[in-house]
């Protein structure tokens, strides 16, 4: 299982671009679908925030192996989609994370790296 993740965020669409928004989410999960089915990610899933007062609307999390994902985000059509994302929603935002695993690992060097501080 991944333990490394990136994070994807959007906010809400820009007057007038709400079509275009949902254009480019159905090329971003195609895309998304191909990597997985290319291996290049092991996993992905998407959610759709519900209103909460913040900037935040949705996001997806790409699962995967870290070098992987780091190729990825510079991959030219990962780029293409992320520019045209930005076209049409406010606050977009690729972000690497630790997942599941990963996360409890990163935990423990971090109290470990604090210890000493409280």
């Amino acid at each position: 299982m991944a333990e490394f993740g990136l994070f994807i965020g959007w906010g809400q669409p820009y007057a007038g671009k709400q079509a275009g928004a949902a254009k480019v989410f159905e090329e971003a999960v195609g895309y998304w679908n191909s990597l997985q089915a290319a291996g290049e990610i092991e996993s992905y899933e998407v959610v759709q925030l519900s209103s909460h007062g913040g900037d935040l609307a949705g996001f997806a999390l790409l699962r995967g192996d870290p070098e992987k994902l780091g190729r990825l985000r510079m991959a030219p059509e990962f780029g293409r989609l992320t520019m045209r994302a930005a076209a049409c929603l406010t606050g977009i935002g690729v972000v690497d994370g630790m997942v599941d695993a990963g996360m409890v690992r990163w935990m423990g060097a971090w109290k470990e790296a604090i210890a000493d501080l409280v």
